[in-house]
């Protein structure tokens, strides 16, 4: 996945999270928590959404250093090759 992608990405699962927020107004070198009221409740939620949707941990270590979109995405963009989609039949069911 392209960084567009993932940023594609990030803003629909911030939508989903923040619906009030005006995505297209985000800069994505500016801190995000500044640019957006997420309480830390909404932050859970968000990195959450973020592995349900590409795969990718966030462990509360890195949290802490990812202010960003930008940031968020090049993390993502390192360690969504890491993530390996539980194997299914062709139908969508396990064995």
């Amino acid at each position: 996945m392209t960084n567009d992608e993932l940023l594609g990405q990030l803003l629909a699962v911030l939508g989903e999270i923040a619906p009030e927020v005006e995505l297209g107004a985000l800069d994505a070198a500016r801190p995000l928590r500044q640019q957006v009221d997420l309480d830390s409740a909404d932050w859970l939620n968000f990195l959450v959404a973020v592995h349900d949707r590409l795969g990718v941990d966030i462990p509360d270590a890195e949290a802490g250093r990812l202010r960003t979109l930008a940031q968020i995405v090049e993390y993502c963009a390192s360690h969504e090759a890491r993530h390996v989609p539980p194997a299914t039949h062709l139908n969508g069911t396990l064995p």
